[in-house]
């Protein structure tokens, strides 16, 4: 018999559960796992990105599903009380680029054993096994797990996370058991994910009088307008490169947007990004990839100098031709691309690879600052959920009290982390979510 019940040994878990005992609870962890933390050992790279160092309205405008419903949580535990949390159980921590909060060591280990540490050295019971299913008679649940065992307790917390990564422990099982106590769930995508793509849109020879422009749609400078739609379609994709080719490039500092199918701008980003064996993925993609549903209804465009406007690139490809007038195209375009990157911008620039410099005309040179500026990627599906980072979806927001992540519909039922219906963009927002809603559920019990 137990005064708290939590279900999942990971970040919020653990959270939930140390919160408990440390309040006088007696409390029991069950995790299927033969470890505890078994998906916060492969977060951030292994390195633990443990949360983004900013202040409430900006952790909630990083949370793109139900951010609303987190604010009372990230008041009562926010980005800086997990800072100061984790340096309190000795753990060291540093802040790097985007307010991203890695421990010193850049070990996740050291995260988890500090949890374990919150946990079980502050009298937590913990139990290997996988609960098979909750049931409550009266003002007490019972938890039946897969060896037909039957543990007691006043309070239940599920914190089992998604469908993502089920390799970590994360199968669902939460969703199963909010559905048995009469809870709804929400349909479940993969969040954070990345995105299989293969074709290069070849920009056709009128598309260089074509400018992104504040109000975010593809107009013509002069008066008449288009779509990506109709651009993609006035020439064929270039067949001779593909986006897998590049395979292992990683690309810095490139701005991104995806564009849906009526050219509108619907998301943009700066940072990192990398080519894969099936398409795109890294920091920019992932984040992207939360923002849409439909992602074969959009296309990607990526600015390979951000930091120049259309007017300063072209000066300097005006500079590098002039003092390299005799060099060739293929030669210039070191200084300017990644090598592996290189001969697919001249098949889609359509500019041979031997013309020296002096030979390019102005229209030639404005084509090549266009695709600098707008490298363009034919999106075509998601990867799988059990690829993703996060699930998006899972028990509504509505159901549940988000002052105290206690159920509406049965009393003493509580829920922590990515079970329930939120979702952040990457840099640490998502383990924020899991020690606020962890902490909050561990202290109404």
């Amino acid at each position: 018999m137990y005064d708290v019940i939590v279900i999942g040994g990971g970040a919020a878990g653990l959270m939930a559960a140390g919160t408990a005992v440390k309040h006088g609870r007696k409390t029991l962890l069950i995790e299927k796992n033969p470890v505890l933390g078994k998906k916060l050992l492969i977060t951030g790279k292994g390195r633990c990105n443990l949360t983004n160092y900013c202040d409430v309205p900006e952790l909630i405008e990083n949370i793109p599903r139900n951010g609303k419903f987190l604010i009372n949580a990230f008041h009562r535990f926010s980005s800086e009380d997990t800072v100061s949390f984790f340096n309190d159980l000795g753990l060291a921590t540093k802040i790097e680029r985007g307010n991203r909060v890695f421990p010193a060591s850049d070990k996740a280990k050291d995260v988890v054993e500090r949890m374990i540490k919150y946990t079980i050295g502050n009298g937590v019971e913990v139990i290997h096994n996988a609960a098979r299913e909750i049931m409550k008679f009266g003002n007490l649940f019972a938890v039946k797990l897969i060896n037909d065992d039957v543990l007691r307790s006043e309070k239940i917390i599920i914190a089992t996370g998604g469908k993502s990564y089920p390799g970590t422990g994360s199968t669902g099982d939460g969703y199963k058991f909010a559905r048995q106590l009469g809870h709804k769930t929400t349909r479940f995508k993969p969040s954070l994910v990345p995105i299989e793509a293969n074709e290069f849109l070849k920009p056709c020879e009128w598309l260089k009088t074509f400018a992104m422009v504040e109000d975010q749609t593809l107009h013509n400078i002069h008066e008449d307008t288009t779509t990506l739609t109709e651009v993609s379609q006035a020439q064929p994709s270039v067949r001779s490169y593909h986006v897998t080719d590049l395979q292992d490039l990683t690309l810095k500092n490139v701005g991104i947007s995806l564009l849906n199918k009526n050219g509108k701008k619907v998301y943009k980003d700066f940072g990192e990004m990398l080519f894969t064996h099936f398409g795109v993925s890294g920091p920019v993609i992932l984040s992207a990839s939360s923002h849409v549903k439909k992602i074969e209804e959009h296309t990607l465009v990526i600015d390979l100098k951000p930091a120049l406007d259309e007017e300063k690139l072209d000066l300097r490809l005006q500079r590098d031709f002039k003092e390299n007038s005799n060099k060739e195209f293929q030669n210039i375009l070191k200084n300017l691309l990644p090598s592996k990157m290189i001969p697919v911008f001249i098949e889609l620039s359509g500019i041979p690879a031997k013309r020296k410099a002096h030979q390019i005309n102005r229209e030639e040179r404005k084509q090549i600052g266009f695709l600098l500026k707008n490298l363009t990627i034919k999106l075509e599906k998601f990867r799988p959920i059990k690829e993703a980072i996060i699930t998006s979806g899972g028990v509504e927001v509505k159901e549940i009290n988000p002052k105290t992540m206690e159920s509406k519909i049965v009393s003493g039922l509580f829920f922590a982390g990515e079970v329930i219906d939120v979702d952040g963009h990457t840099g640490g927002f998502n383990l924020q979510i899991a020690w606020s809603t962890g902490f909050v559920a561990g202290m109404s019990c």
